[in-house]
């Protein structure tokens, strides 16, 4: 089982390369991001977390941005969204960050998804909350078709473009994996229809046998080999015993949360948490 950390790379926190250098040196073996491109003024919708929306929210540099950072300073660290906000995406322009990254980088992207949360965030990209999964759905599948067809187009509710020419294609084959954030069935089910792989949250009652089963009770149920999916458990518990839990159920991946601290005190953190690496 891998063992890798979710950041915030905010503007006002430490170096995106020199924290990426600094967990290849001791042995994690990805780093996550996630996106928010700006958040309205207006919290009509509630933070999930319950309470003020924390600062770092508002200050996150944009993905694929820093991961090209993180990737440019490391040789084998594993670099992925942790989420990328897909119904506030164009998808041809992001079908090229990912296939630009993935390729740059030698083929060490990781293409985590959501719908996302925020209705104000997504309304000002055009999206609408009711339907943002439909709208996802269909520009996953549109940027398929531009990673994998020499010409590719796409006719949707969402989506369309004619025949259209889009290189780089991506290094990995046919594409770098796509994980779907979530915890509920429905969250299964689109896995299992055009993701490779779950980053579920471990809440209530988890634990990694019983997600594994879950996610091969579903792909079964749809004739998919659940050995084709990869499970990466996000805000992993920074527990010994939890994590060799995982790691005996057959989880592929743990994500350790670094919060948007000081220098030193990332530093502090990761001298706790690498002998977790070896767990």
């Amino acid at each position: 089982m891998r063992v890798g950390v979710f950041y915030f790379p905010t503007d006002y926190g430490i170096n995106i390369a020199e924290l990426a250098r600094v967990l290849e040196e001791r042995g994690f073996a990805s780093l996550y991001v996630p996106e928010h491109t700006h958040i309205p003024t207006s919290r009509r919708t509630p933070f999930p977390g319950g309470g003020e929306l924390p600062r770092r929210y508002s200050h996150t540099h944009d993905p694929f941005v820093a991961l090209s950072f993180a990737a440019a300073a490391t040789r084998k660290l594993l670099v992925g969204t942790g989420i990328c906000l897909i119904p506030e995406r164009d998808p041809i322009v992001t079908a090229k960050c990912v296939a630009s990254l993935d390729q740059l980088s030698g083929g060490r992207f990781i293409f985590g998804i959501g719908g996302g949360w925020n209705a104000e965030e997504m309304e000002n990209h055009g999206a609408r909350y009711e339907t943002r999964f439909r709208m996802m759905r269909e520009r996953i599948l549109a940027m398929k078709a531009l990673w994998t067809r020499e010409e590719a187009s796409f006719r949707g509710e969402f989506v369309n473009f004619d025949p259209v020419w889009s290189w780089p294609k991506p290094a990995q084959r046919p594409h770098p994996p796509i994980l779907l954030g979530g915890e509920s069935d429905y969250t299964l089910r689109r896995i299992v229809e055009y993701c490779d792989g779950w980053i579920p949250r471990p809440v209530g009652d988890f634990t990694g046998r019983a997600a594994i089963e879950r996610l091969r009770r579903m792909a079964e149920s749809k004739r998919r080999d659940p050995k084709s999916l990869m499970i990466s458990v996000f805000r992993a518990p920074t527990d010994k015993a939890a994590l060799a839990e995982y790691r005996e159920a057959g989880i592929d991946e743990a994500l350790i949360e670094i919060r948007d601290s000081s220098r030193d005190e990332i530093f502090q953190l990761l001298d706790r948490y690498t002998p977790l690496v070896a767990t």
